[in-house]
């Protein structure tokens, strides 16, 4: 006897009201919008890779449902050729379903949810759970310039729910170069404030707060606590030796980056996991004679959108505990040659800052002396 290969959703109910199994082979961000009522879950490619875990026996029928039916055709076919024979593909799978009214489990998360983050749900190493997690986390972004750009873009439009904006400054048309959040539109306003607007433009679901202020000593403990991860953005060696010692005592990731002319920097900073804090990498910062002149030095335009995205990137896998984040690792670029080195860095057991029996002073705000440009 010739065997059918589809069957339509009607069909497919009455098949399962008799006991036969019916396999939903969609994505977990697929299933998150609702699934056919009574079906058992079985990824695609878990199930053609494995298909005795899913189909025991090669005679035994059993039903598969997609989106819209296609990718189950060709899995019947796949399968039988396999030897099962007693396969078939629900037609027009879970959206016809969907569309003739048949029973179906209640959505998970909104459609809109779904189809921002349709690509990161196709990642295994992301999908749901992961997606969820950027969307309930915390990061505090030092500085909205040429770093903070990229940073905010690339966390706002990965879906981070609360992004936390410190920076005292107003846009001015020579920012207009590098630093991509702002606009001509933008010049004279807040940066804080132009830079929300953007980033609310880009994906409204977002919780931004806006601090127009500089990071001080009086106010760092209270600007950064509660956050997942720190951003360092900024452009001057006091912020970042202030920022380091509040990470370091609140225990969090610091991701941590420069730019100045054609080269870059970027690396993580995390005392309690791995490897040493930034003070164990620059004991001291640069007298200001030495310290490059922000206005003078000068930045090629989009190195920063270079530094910043590898910045993103790294709080991403921090918030995701993905991969090998750079703790302990230096990781410096040269635009011009397009060379990148990864210098290993180690911890300074006798460091001011990280050191086990370092000396753990009120907060104090250092002469500010230029480091580089946003």
């Amino acid at each position: 006897m010739v065997m059918v290969t589809e069957l339509s959703p009607q069909q497919a109910q009455q098949r399962m009201q008799a006991g036969v199994s019916v396999l939903d082979v969609r994505g977990e961000g697929e299933r998150a919008l609702g699934m056919a009522e009574g079906v058992t879950v079985a990824e695609l490619g878990a199930l053609l890779e494995t298909p005795q875990r899913y189909l025991p026996a090669l005679d035994e029928e059993v039903g598969l449902i997609c989106a819209s039916g296609m990718r189950t055709r060709a899995a019947v076919h796949a399968l039988r050729a396999q030897g099962y024979t007693h396969l078939w593909s629900v037609v027009g799978g879970t959206e016809r379903w969907r569309q003739e009214g048949l029973p179906m489990t209640a959505a998970q998360e909104s459609v809109e949810f779904l189809q921002r983050y349709s690509r990161h749900l196709l990642l295994p190493e992301i999908g749901l759970q992961g997606q969820r997690k950027l969307r309930d986390a915390k990061v505090a972004l030092i500085g909205a310039g040429g770093l903070g750009s990229p940073i905010a873009l690339y966390l706002a439009a990965a879906g981070v729910g609360t992004l936390t904006l410190i920076d005292d400054d107003v846009v001015d048309r020579s920012n207009l170069q590098r630093q991509v959040v702002h606009g001509e539109a933008d010049v004279g306003r807040a940066k804080v404030a132009s830079a929300k607007a953007r980033l609310l433009a880009l994906n409204p679901e977002l919780h931004v707060l806006c601090h127009q202020t500089r990071l001080r000593a009086n106010n760092v403990a209270t600007l950064l606590g509660g956050h997942d991860v720190v951003v360092d953005g900024t452009d001057n060696f006091s912020t970042r030796y202030l920022v380091n010692e509040a990470c370091v005592r609140m225990n969090l990731p610091l991701v941590y980056g420069a730019v100045e002319r054609f080269r870059g920097q970027v690396s993580v900073f995390w005392p309690g996991q791995s490897g040493g804090c930034y003070r164990c990498v620059f004991p001291e910062p640069p007298p200001a004679e030495l310290a490059p002149n922000c206005a003078e030095a000068g930045v090629l335009g989009v190195l920063p959108g270079l530094v910043g995205m590898l910045q993103a990137t790294e709080v991403l896998k921090l918030l995701l505990q993905i991969g090998q984040p750079l703790l302990g690792t230096l990781l410096c670029v040269d635009a011009l040659s397009m060379h990148f080195d990864r210098i290993p860095l180690g911890r300074d057991m006798a460091c001011a800052t990280c050191a086990p029996q370092a000396d753990r002073q009120p907060y104090a705000d250092l002469t500010a002396v230029c480091a580089g440009i946003s």
